[in-house]
């Protein structure tokens, strides 16, 4: 295995590595070619496409579960096919983006960051890169490093004793096997989320393919909201100025609006229960009633939106088992009830590691994921910044999650907050940007204190650390409450080479801002009570070359 060694720190201007050209890595790269002009950076992706999630997820089914004309970005609304987007579409859409802002010079396909390590000597992160075609290693340098991996990045395979001794056909449905043939076969599906419930009806269209569905805990689901726009629906959001816009202002307001009667007003759950179980009772079969209906509250698991998956519940090649997994032997899987049940493909449906973080960064004392345990999971400064990790930024970090809106909003709020933190060190006013540990702990406790008291706790889920520990991934509050608090940096919260300047800058500039701001104001007052002084005035400005 070789090695070559690239010194791309040497460059008169600060340089950015990005890590993954997922949705965050390109709104971020886009972000500084639009917002700042800037081109100093790369973007390392590991596989050879971009897109992210929407380019490894490529199960029969898979689509957006939010409004497609919010789950894109504010700068690039698009001609939507419908309501909800098939993952062909959305990534074609990251696709054209990328051409579009010439992203392409700046991404390295195919290059795994092996590590991450900052050198606080000469304020820069030392980058370790892996060709996964060749193998071949390379080291680099960066100023800036920005973490667009998200917290869907690691599939999680269920932790069943024997896994490894199956002889057939087995794989996770975020990395669909398309080379495995199901016609005729015997497949057994672990896990019954969001994923699932979206492949299921669909491969269990074919009538040979038998499927046992092994579930552990029941989801609430509401009617199907997915629909196709027609032709003239279309022509009228392309012709008529600002209708996509404001098509995107509704959807968000009703997402608004669903965190209230969900998550924020309690008196509300038992409602929205009654009609989900009233959906449940029409369009399941009635053999399954008991074992669908959850017995925790509307809200702490993710509402599941029904893609046909009860009505395909009725067909006779599909079933639901609920007695649980004791292990999986060389030809099948054996239940806690002693059952041994013989397949010939495993499909895992059983979501991603989202309480670690997979890349050795290793900052001024330690790596991320040290920093993670000794914190007894994830946790950030507003989901972006992490005390003893200069110039390091996260994009979809911990608790930025939601469980009503978009991922692609709130990740263009940290980007525009992202923005805001590393002007300074592009500018060559600062070296780095570090939060301090103080605003880090009072923020969590701020949030934790919200999420003790949230529907969250009331049941095992993929937001919490193990299922049932610490909560990490979930915001508690919504949208508007997330742009409020990352609309702006207060730089007393951070600290770093050369932010003592910084801060008296910002504060001057802040003070001057005031100051005129008052002058206007008296002048104003001045002019409305002596409007005959006003002449006066003009006279006097014209000799300052202003024109009145």
């Amino acid at each position: 295995m070789s090695s070559t060694t690239e010194h791309s720190a040497s460059s008169s201007r600060p340089t950015i590595a990005i890590i993954g050209a997922g949705a965050g890595g390109l709104a971020f790269a886009i972000a500084l070619k639009q917002k700042l002009g800037y081109e100093n950076f790369v973007i390392y992706e590991k596989a050879s496409d971009v897109g992210g999630t929407w380019r490894d997820n490529t199960y029969p089914g898979c689509t957006s579960d939010v409004s497609t004309a919010f789950y894109s970005l504010s700068t690039d609304l698009h001609d939507w096919n419908g309501s909800h987007t098939s993952q062909e579409e959305l990534q074609n859409y990251w696709r054209k983006l990328t051409k579009k802002y010439g992203l392409l010079p700046h991404i390295s396909f195919n290059h795994h960051v092996v590590s991450v390590d900052w050198n606080a000597a000469s304020n820069l992160y030392h980058l370790v890169l892996k060709n996964t075609i060749s193998g071949d290693r390379r080291s680099t340098t960066a100023h800036i490093v920005v973490s667009a991996i998200g917290i869907l990045e690691v599939p999680r395979f269920a932790n069943i004793p024997g896994v490894k001794t199956f002889q057939g056909e087995m794989f996770h449905s975020a990395r669909w096997n398309k080379s495995v043939d199901l016609k005729g076969k015997r497949v057994a599906v672990i896990g019954n989320g969001a994923s699932a419930t979206q492949f299921v009806p669909i491969i269990s269209e074919d009538p040979s393919v038998q499927i046992t569905q092994f579930c552990r805990t029941p989801n609430w689901y509401v009617a199907p909201t997915r629909f196709e726009y027609s032709n003239r629906r279309r022509w009228l959001l392309r012709n008529i100025p600002f209708l996509m816009r404001l098509q995107r202002w509704s959807i968000f307001m009703r997402l608004e609006l669903v965190y209230f009667f969900i998550f924020k007003a309690k008196f509300f759950r038992p409602m929205i229960k009654k009609v989900s179980k009233t959906y449940i009772h029409r369009t399941a079969p009635k053999k399954y009633h008991e074992e669908l209906i959850p017995d925790y509250p509307v809200g702490c698991k993710r509402i599941l939106i029904d893609t046909h998956y009860l009505a395909a519940l009725h067909r006779p090649n599909l079933v639901l088992n609920w007695e649980g997994i004791e292990s999986i032997a060389e030809t099948g899987i054996i239940t806690k009830k002693g059952d041994e049940i013989p397949f010939d493909v495993l499909i895992f449906a059983t979501g991603y590691a989202a309480d670690s973080y997979p890349i050795p960064v290793r900052g001024t004392m330690q790596t991320i994921q040290e920093y993670y345990e000794a914190e007894k999971g994830p946790k950030a400064y507003l989901g972006t910044t992490i005390p003893g990790f200069p110039n390091f930024f996260t994009i979809f970090g911990p608790n930025t999650a939601t469980g009503h809106t978009s991922v692609i909003y709130t990740n263009e709020v940290q980007v525009n907050y992202i923005i805001q933190l590393i002007q300074p060190i592009l500018a060559r006013k600062v070296s780095s940007v570090e939060v301090k540990t103080g605003p880090t702990d009072k923020y969590n406790d701020k949030i934790h204190a919200r999420l003790s008291q949230s529907v969250f706790t009331q049941c095992l889920s993929w937001y919490r650390v193990g299922g049932e520990g610490k909560i990490t991934n979930i915001f508690p509050g919504a949208a508007t409450t997330f742009w409020l608090w990352l609309r702006k940096p207060n730089w007393d919260h951070y600290t770093g080479v050369g932010m003592e300047g910084w801060r008296s800058l910002v504060k001057r500039k802040q003070r001057l801002r005031q100051i005129t701001l008052i002058l206007m104001v008296s002048l104003c007052e001045y002019l409305r009570r002596s409007p005959h002084k006003l002449v006066g005035v003009s006279r006097m400005l014209s000799n300052f070359h202003i024109r009145f």
